[in-house]
């Protein structure tokens, strides 16, 4: 019965379920580590390794290592090329996926087959939909993807970790600020916590900005001081096992000056070594910058909620491992006057998708048994049942499976509501400014789901085919450049008949669930039948790609 819950990260993934008492549990593979390195070895045509194994072997063979694929989810172009064969960013992904099925079958006994994957919540359309088939391509059955903030809102409010499940309980009401600063994106969330329900209030964020960028600093200046101590060596950032190694080094300086004030980080390369002191300070002097744009980020997250109507947050949580900087949470105080404290950064995300998949898992459950038995129909929501009927089937379906009541009630009445990260629209002829322009119908911090509708005319009389192309936001405000907007889908809408007039009434409608996931229809209304807008995203491969895909992942194999 369980649904997993998966971290899928930029530098490590994790991936976890509930036990029989219902607090989440991380798993584990033979590493005994509770994450994996989200690295892919491409050792040979049919062979791959994933995780630390791959870390280690970065150094040897840094041609045929892929690293950082999640900020590329979403990059139709983009492809890793590793032994002739070229890999998408869903496909690498894939590999990861796969060992974390493995390492949860390794122990727990039971391969997934359904899980919930975790995303940054400021993921656009496109990455959302290549998160959905890197699972696919798993053989996972993705139930849903959900924002990191909130899954880790999910784990902090009644992950049950000290036994006492605040929002399930309906104790007390909070705001809180998730400050979510992994290896590679960034995001700023505020989120309510109420009597069972989680509502995401305002999201800001940067799926380009990540602890990576940290080390690439670090790594770039370690370089300069490698240089001057050896001037007739090569520069290690000119040879990519070099570059490697470095990068590593000044990812593992990073991490021991959380702790430290001082490190000493040896860098060996073209038969030279040098000894470099890095300190703290000169680590925070030099990622400052970063820094400032998580900063500026938070600050408009949280005015943004204000502007809602919230004017203070109640606590700051502070996720991802890169939020353990200690010029993080001073930062935070000293710009924001803000508290945060760590809350689980490395695993809150899986734990909170853990307990989103267990609620997805035992409410179909409850609406099926609803619905056989004739109490709710097809295509109504659950809360439309009587409370009589849901608590009927509560008990039936916690008896079913062997469950407590009290997780099946939890799972029904929990909540989640959550907003648009970005601003969608069409390309529209402004007939004043005689220009093609973004016309946005839906707008950053909606909230879902959404279902929206406008009317456009067409530009001329007898007009057999319309052009739709749908756009999403990319900077901070919406534009009415075209220039400015990503294009997301473009559809031939054809097969309109003749005799109609200019200006002839078309309406688009815009449908976003929980997922994230954007459908676009539209309708003729003159002509008073519908017509389907076939449009595929970036992210959507051709199904010639996809079956391409799915048997190259067939033919090549994990190695231990």
């Amino acid at each position: 019965m369980a649904v997993h819950g998966i971290d899928l990260g930029t530098t490590n993934s994790a991936i976890a379920r509930t036990g029989p008492d219902g607090r989440p549990q991380v798993l584990a593979g033979l590493s005994g580590e509770p994450t994996t390195p989200s690295v892919v070895l491409f050792a040979s045509p049919g062979e791959h390794v994933v995780g630390e194994g791959a870390r280690r072997e970065a150094r040897l063979d840094p041609e045929h290592v892929c690293t950082l694929v999640k900020r590329r989810m979403g990059d139709a172009e983009w492809r890793f090329v590793a032994h002739g064969k070229a890999w998408s960013a869903p496909a690498v992904s894939a590999l990861v996926l796969r060992s974390l099925v493995a390492d949860a079958a390794f122990a727990s006994g039971d391969e997934p087959t359904a899980a919930v994957i975790t995303v940054p919540a400021y993921f656009g359309d496109e990455e959302r939909r290549a998160t959905m088939l890197a699972g696919t391509y798993a053989g996972l059955d993705v139930l849903d993807v959900l924002s990191e903030p909130i899954a880790a809102a999910l784990a902090y409010g009644f992950g049950r970790l000290d036994g006492s499940p605040e929002l399930a309980k309906g104790a007390t009401h909070e705001t809180v600020l998730v400050y979510d600063l992994g290896g590679g994106t960034f995001d700023a969330t505020v989120i309510e916590l109420a009597d069972r329900r989680i509502s995401v209030l305002a999201v800001e964020g940067d799926h380009q900005l990540g602890g990576a960028d940290w080390d690439e600093r670090v790594a770039v200046a370690l370089s300069r001081r490698f240089c001057a101590d050896n001037p007739d060596a090569e520069d290690p950032l000119d040879d990519s096992a070099g570059a490697q190694a470095l990068v590593l080094a000044a990812e593992r300086a990073k991490q021991q000056l959380s702790d430290a004030e001082r490190t000493d980080v040896v860098v060996a390369h073209d038969g030279a070594r040098s000894t470099i002191t890095l300190s703290r300070a000169e680590l925070e002097e030099m990622t400052a910058p970063l820094l400032r744009r998580t900063v500026d980020l938070t600050r408009a997250c949280l005015d943004e909620a204000a502007r809602r109507g919230v004017g203070c947050v109640d606590r700051v949580l502070l996720v991802g491992g890169s939020s353990r900087m200690p010029a993080v949470a001073e930062a935070l105080r000293r710009e924001l006057d803000l508290d945060p404290r760590l809350h689980d950064p490395d695993l809150a995300v899986a734990r909170g998708a853990a307990l989103y998949g267990e609620k997805k898992e035992l409410e179909r459950m409850v609406v099926a048994d609803l619905r056989t038995r004739g109490r709710l129909r097809d295509g109504v929501p659950l809360e439309d049942a009587a409370s009589a009927d849901v608590d009927d089937a509560c008990r039936r379906v916690a008896d079913a499976f062997r469950v407590p009541l009290a997780q099946v009630r939890r799972a029904v009445e929990v909540q989640v509501d959550t907003v648009v990260s970005r601003g969608f629209g069409v390309l529209a002829v402004n007939s004043a400014a005689g220009r093609l322009e973004p016309s946005w119908l839906v707008h950053r911090n909606d909230r879902l789901p959404i279902r929206t509708s406008r009317s456009y005319g067409t530009v001329r009389a007898d007009q057999t085919e319309i052009e739709v192309t749908v756009v999403e936001q990319q900077g901070q405000a919406e534009s009415s450049r075209p220039e400015d907007a990503k294009v997301l889908i473009v559809g031939q809408i054809s097969g309109i008949p003749a005799g109609h007039d200019e200006g002839s009434e078309v309406r688009v409608t815009f449908e976003m669930g929980f997922d994230g996931v954007l459908h676009v229809t539209a309708f003729h209304v003159d002509a008073g039948i519908p017509l389907t807008l076939i449009a595929t995203t970036g992210a959507t491969l051709s199904q010639a790609e996809v079956a391409r895909e799915r048997d190259q992942l067939g033919k090549t194999r994990r190695r231990e």
